[in-house]
């Protein structure tokens, strides 16, 4: 053999040997990488807090929204090209990365950029492993009328209405029975031979008229005739300022049933000093567009309705949307969004009621100072994972069996609210 041969053969050992360690070298590192993928219930529980506050705008775990499906992502990417993606996509787009670019081009929409660590990117693919793990529940289909309207499954208002008059009907018939015994036996007795006493309380009769001037009926009507007056007054005195079912006309018909039910929007997206400031912020054009620069594109949406063109007009005039206010508490009162949030872990609709469900939204709880100090009192005080209590939870576990309440940590000072 030649030594050009040998060393041909040579070469070409080397580089099969060179592309199989590299193949394994991939292979390694993508095994690593995918241990990184916790099974962890807390690093899941973290993923899941993550994807629904900033994911659930654009994309769901089983089905196309404005973004991809992401069921089994983290085997149809690279983890490394996951966090890439989305810390910057746009970035990716410009590298010339074919699968940014792809999604680009099939979606028309640029994912915003999220400046995650990677363990918490990792967490949130943590999460959707754990859903996509989970089969996937057929939904059941709406039944929608000809007109478009849906309609609800459950026992209908008229049923309700029917089954309420047949009770009455039933209890008219009781009265009717109970009166034709009532006579029959009278007519048995009369035919017995009776003493006077009892012959006058067989054959008595009821004399409306002699009741009514009654002095205990005319005492009993003027009882009742005060009490009625003083209840409503007093009602009336205790709902003032209270607005409870409030839900004034909106300039623009914006429902909650759409956006956090159907489409499962978490509430902090737009309303984003929640979490973080006192006010829970009303959502400005901006926001809005985040979401509808991109659906505009969909086919269903090439003719928005009057009321998503208010939408547009509002961006090309560069006028804002006057929101009008629902839930107002009294400039005397002071109340942070950010301590019951983020801080106490109190759900929205505990104080709100479920928008999820809300077409037109009112306010669902009173708001009064009863309202709230009865939630103080009821309330355990979250205190896991917040060194700040150790001692206070110490203390409190000495003298009551019972969880700390926020009542138990100044929750009924007057100064916390008023000052």
């Amino acid at each position: 053999m030649h030594t050009t041969d040998r060393l041909s053969l040579n070469v070409n050992f080397i580089a099969r040997f060179s592309a199989f360690l590299f193949f394994i070298l991939i292979v390694g590192v993508s095994s690593l990488r995918a241990q990184e993928i916790s099974e962890d219930a807390e690093v899941i529980a973290q993923g899941e807090q993550l994807f629904k506050a900033n994911c659930t705008a654009c994309h769901r775990i089983n089905e196309r929204l404005i973004g991809p499906a992401l069921r089994d992502v983290h085997t149809r990417r690279e983890i490394d090209w996951i966090l890439n993606f989305v810390k910057n996509p746009q970035k990716m787009i410009n590298s010339g990365d074919e699968i940014a670019n792809a999604l680009f081009e099939e979606y028309q929409v640029v994912m915003t950029a999220f400046p995650f660590s990677d363990d918490q990117i990792l967490s949130v693919v943590s999460y959707i492993k754990a859903e996509s793990d989970k089969p996937i529940e057929v939904a059941v289909a709406t039944t929608t009328a000809g007109d478009g309207t849906v309609v609800e499954h459950g026992m209908p208002q008229t049923y309700i209405n029917v089954i309420m008059v047949g009770l009455i009907v039933v209890l008219v018939i009781l009265l009717i029975v109970l009166f034709l015994i009532i006579n029959v036996l009278a007519r048995f007795l009369k035919e017995k031979e009776l003493d006077e006493d009892e012959r006058e309380v067989v054959e008595q009769r009821l004399n409306l008229k002699a009741l009514v001037r009654s002095n205990a009926f005319l005492g009993f009507a003027a009882f009742f005739f005060t009490a009625v007056v003083l209840k409503t007054v007093i009602d009336g005195l205790f709902t003032v300022g209270v607005q409870t079912g409030y839900a004034p006309t909106q300039p623009i018909a914006f429902s909650h049933q759409i956006h956090a039910g159907q489409y499962q929007i978490d509430c902090n997206y737009c309303h984003t000093g929640v979490r973080k400031s006192k006010s829970a912020n009303i959502p400005s054009v901006n926001i809005c567009m985040n979401c509808h620069s991109a659906i505009k594109n969909i086919p269903w949406t090439t003719n928005p309705s009057p009321e998503i063109a208010k939408i547009y007009q509002a961006v090309e005039t560069n006028t804002p949307i006057e929101w009008v206010r629902v839930h107002n508490l009294p400039d005397l009162a002071y109340f942070n969004h950010s301590q019951h949030v983020e801080v106490g872990g109190i759900e929205c609709q505990t104080c709100h009621g479920p928008v999820e469900e809300m077409d037109v939204i009112s306010q669902y709880a009173n708001l009064t100072m009863g309202w709230c100090i009865n939630c103080h009192r009821e309330t355990n005080l979250n205190t896991r994972g917040n060194a700040y209590y150790d001692k206070l939870v110490q203390l409190h576990s000495e003298v009551s069996k019972e969880p700390m309440k926020v009542e138990d940590n100044g929750g009924l000072e007057c100064a916390r609210c008023h000052y």
